[in-house]
């Protein structure tokens, strides 16, 4: 039973320790690739509404994900995903929508 006890606390460890390993990682490459500062408030937020609810992003708002780029984009939503406020959505559909957008 002892050993059991010992089992669990070392998965929950892990899994811990994982998950904090992750936000680490997407804070890093976020502030290595300077992502928070590419696009203007505006834009960051019709993005985020076109992917975490229902709204068209506008041309000027592509244009801006572009210049962004995949990796601070992908970082971001993740990075979003891993707030305990979104924790009822559905990963798979936010980032569909998110390749979508």
């Amino acid at each position: 039973m002892a050993s059991f006890n010992v089992y669990s606390v070392l998965v929950v460890l892990f899994l811990t320790c994982g998950t904090v390993m992750a936000m680490k990682e997407n804070d890093q490459i976020i502030k290595e690739n300077n992502c928070e500062t590419k696009m203007g408030l505006p834009y960051v937020l019709e993005a985020f509404t076109s992917i975490f609810n229902t709204r068209i992003i506008s041309n000027k708002c592509c244009g801006e994900l572009v210049v962004l780029g995949k990796v601070c984009h992908s970082t971001l939503v993740k990075r979003t995903l891993e707030n305990p406020l979104f924790k009822d959505l559905n990963p798979a559909t936010i980032i569909a929508k998110s390749i979508q957008t």
